[in-house]
């Protein structure tokens, strides 16, 4: 058998957008996981090709100033998190590094003005989550928590130190409630939505319930205070469960007035207190005055919509699910907005310019897409193009690509970008950015 090849010391130079060190050997780059820039460490390869590897540090031989103890005893097993091992205040300057990179080496673009990254508290912070459940015989029953780094399996958790310490908390009891079910090994997903008075777990299930099983779920419930559904198929299929008469499953935008209920499988952002200090930034990039005509692309559920309309603009919002926007529609309602906010449902991502011609004039869009961007819809907004854009993206290399287009297509200024630490200890680089003409 042959010998497995010793571990190779390495000299870290830079992080990558993924978190991970980035470092020289033999004529290769190295990705090492667990390595920070200006380390040397002991790394092994998992990973080999003719012009890269990805490896591990597995011992730091000298550290990083900014390198710091991980608070969560499942770091480096856990694939939740990839940065807790530096420092949060590093976290963030990282990403910015990451955002004007991509800005300059995929869109030759750089804002004229860096804005002051926006962050937040490093723990506890997220309200929106996808636990996986799967019962191992060998590991003495169920486990309920994220994958494993790299793996399909799920990670032995008991605490995680990113969820809410109520939420952390009832992974073990919620192990111990799935092992007593008869369907144990036909629900393979819990997704948690935390609202302002309630939280919400919608339990996939792939059989029916027994009477027992409905019992014990209600005793859970009950004791621990929290509302289930539970779900058959799809995020459509999503029924409440117990108990009957729950408080209303919705975030503030205290700032704006406004609350906003939604169903605990249609999008909204895992982090609620940055989700505010980004809406406040996105608004007042944006600047809407009492009767402008606003446009507000991929508008959700109305995270930005109903703000804009709250500043006195008239604002439309379309976004490509039915569903979204009759919730984005309701909400204005049961705000009062419904003057200000009309919102229709269109596929964003074959928008042409003639389709934007149609809708007429704006004096500024505001453009939220998911990780693929907006490239469709910048380039038809070379008809008429509004005199400013607020962008926020989850996406720094789609960002980039899209500003290319405004600015070097269409005669945009990148006036501003800046980011938002919206997943700590997470390679997740959210950020917002300001273009003009």
């Amino acid at each position: 058998m042959k010998a497995a090849p010793p571990p190779a010391v390495l000299h870290v130079e830079s992080l990558d957008h993924e978190g991970q060190g980035v470092a020289h050997h033999e004529g290769k780059v190295i990705f090492v996981e667990g390595a920070l820039p200006g380390e040397t460490v002991e790394a092994v390869s998992w990973r080999r090709k003719n012009s890269f590897e990805q490896a591990t540090a597995t011992r730091v031989l000298r550290e990083s100033s900014q390198r710091v103890r991980p608070l969560c005893p499942h770091f480096g097993t856990c694939g939740g998190c990839s940065m807790q091992h530096l420092d949060a205040r590093a976290q963030v300057a990282a990403k910015q590094r990451v955002l004007e990179d991509n800005l300059a080496r995929i869109g030759n673009v750089r804002p004229e003005v860096v804005l002051p990254p926006i962050h937040g508290p490093a723990w506890g912070y997220r309200g929106r989550a996808r636990l996986s459940v799967r019962h191992v015989v060998r590991k003495g029953g169920v486990l309920v928590g994220f994958h494993e780094r790299r793996s399909s399996y799920v990670a032995d958790m008991r605490e995680c130190q990113v969820l809410p310490p109520r939420i952390s908390n009832l992974l073990v009891p919620l192990r111990e409630l799935v092992q007593g079910l008869s369907i144990r090994d036909r629900l393979p997903q819990i997704e948690v939505a935390c609202g302002e008075d309630v939280d919400v777990l919608v339990l996939r299930i792939l059989d029916p319930l027994s009477e027992s099983d409905e019992a014990a779920l209600r005793a859970f419930a009950d004791v621990h205070g929290v509302w289930l559904w539970l779900q058959t198929g799809g995020p459509a299929t999503a029924r409440p469960f117990h108990p009957a008469q729950p408080p209303a499953l919705d975030y503030a935008l205290p700032e704006f007035g406004l609350r906003m209920p939604f169903g605990p499988t249609e999008f909204t952002q895992v982090n609620q207190g940055v989700n505010r200090m980004l809406v406040r930034r996105a608004i007042g990039l944006l600047n809407p005055q009492p009767g402008s005509r606003i446009a507000d692309m991929f508008c959700g559920l109305g995270n930005f919509t109903l703000p804009i309309a709250r500043r006195g603009a008239n604002v439309l919002g379309m976004e490509g699910s039915e569903a979204l926007v009759a919730r984005a529609a309701d909400n204005a309602a049961r705000a009062g907005l419904s003057g200000r906010a009309s919102f229709a449902a269109r596929n964003l991502f074959e928008i042409g310019a003639p389709d934007m011609a149609a809708l007429g004039p704006f004096d500024a869009m505001l453009i939220d897409p998911p990780r693929d961007g907006a490239l469709a819809l910048v380039k038809a907004l070379e008809g008429a193009p509004p005199g400013r854009i607020v962008y926020v993206s989850c996406n720094p290399a789609t960002l980039a690509r899209d500003a290319a287009v405004l600015v070097q297509v269409l005669g945009y200024r990148l006036r501003a970008a800046g980011v938002a630490n919206m997943f700590p200890h997470t390679s997740h680089v959210e950020s917002v950015a300001c273009f003009e003409r």
